[in-house]
């Protein structure tokens, strides 16, 4: 959200890591993320965790077969739009 409008209360919640504000007076208009923990955030926002997350993840992966597969699925989708994007 750009702007603020004046004089309207907001209303500050926390879920699960993340500090959401709203407007008090106006159910209309829906709660918007002002921060919080960095991948609480990233998860509220669909974004990709940060790299201590992804460590954990190859390391499930090595003890378990169906994420390595699925891994493995990911990274070659990667690797194959990385090679489309760079020959555009």
């Amino acid at each position: 959200m750009s702007k603020l409008i004046p004089g309207e209360p907001l209303i500050y919640e926390r879920v699960e890591g993340v500090v959401y504000a709203r407007y008090r007076d106006r159910p209309d208009i829906k709660r918007w993320i002002i921060g919080g923990e960095y991948n609480a955030v990233a998860r509220a926002k669909g974004e990709i965790p940060d790299w201590r997350e992804m460590v954990k993840v190859q390391e499930l992966a090595g003890k378990y077969p169906t994420l390595r597969k699925q891994l493995d699925k990911t990274l070659e989708l990667y690797y194959l739009l990385k090679d489309a994007e760079e020959k555009a």
